[in-house]
């Protein structure tokens, strides 16, 4: 992405300050609803007494989200905001740590997780993830390098839950 794409990319929304508010807003909500989502599918694994599905439902979650963070934190890509000097849409003041997307990665790990529990809850956040995606790339904190890898990464970690 240049920073021409990204003026292109977010110039319908810098039009009206009532679409930035909505891209904020939109961006707040998804977050927060897919994060919530997730403890309350550990609440209904521990209710139905789905004990081992519940313990896979919280270390490979875990464990790839500490790998997932420590690989940021080495790599520590620049964010577009800190490449292009744009303001961003999505105000935030981190610098590096760009890529892969923890949002978009986390979004996309729950989604695989409710996947294999709650099928049609885990297409439904599969779908919020990409809209994430979107959102993040468009309000200017990631680049679509960082989202598409936070997916892939999402969906790879996910899938070990088939060799359970």
């Amino acid at each position: 992405m240049t920073k021409e794409q990204y003026e292109r990319w977010s110039a319908p929304f810098r039009k009206e300050q009532g679409r930035v508010k909505f891209l904020k807003t939109a961006d707040k909500l998804i977050t927060g609803t897919v994060f919530v989502s997730y403890p309350v599918l550990l609440l209904y694994l521990f209710l139905q007494e789905k004990y081992r599905q519940l313990c896979f439902s919280i270390f490979i979650p875990a464990g790839s989200f500490l790998l997932i963070s420590l690989f940021r934190s080495v790599y520590s890509a620049k964010r577009p905001y800190e490449m292009f000097e744009i303001s961003p849409l999505i105000s935030k003041e981190t610098k590096g740590k760009s890529f892969p997307s923890r949002h978009v990665f986390s979004a996309f790990m729950i989604g695989m997780t409710f996947l294999f529990v709650i099928k049609p809850f885990g297409i439904l956040i599969l779908a919020a993830g990409t809209v994430m995606a979107y959102i993040r790339v468009v309000g200017g904190v990631h680049f679509p390098k960082d989202t598409a890898a936070g997916a892939l990464l999402g969906v790879l970690c996910g899938m070990c839950y088939l060799f359970l």
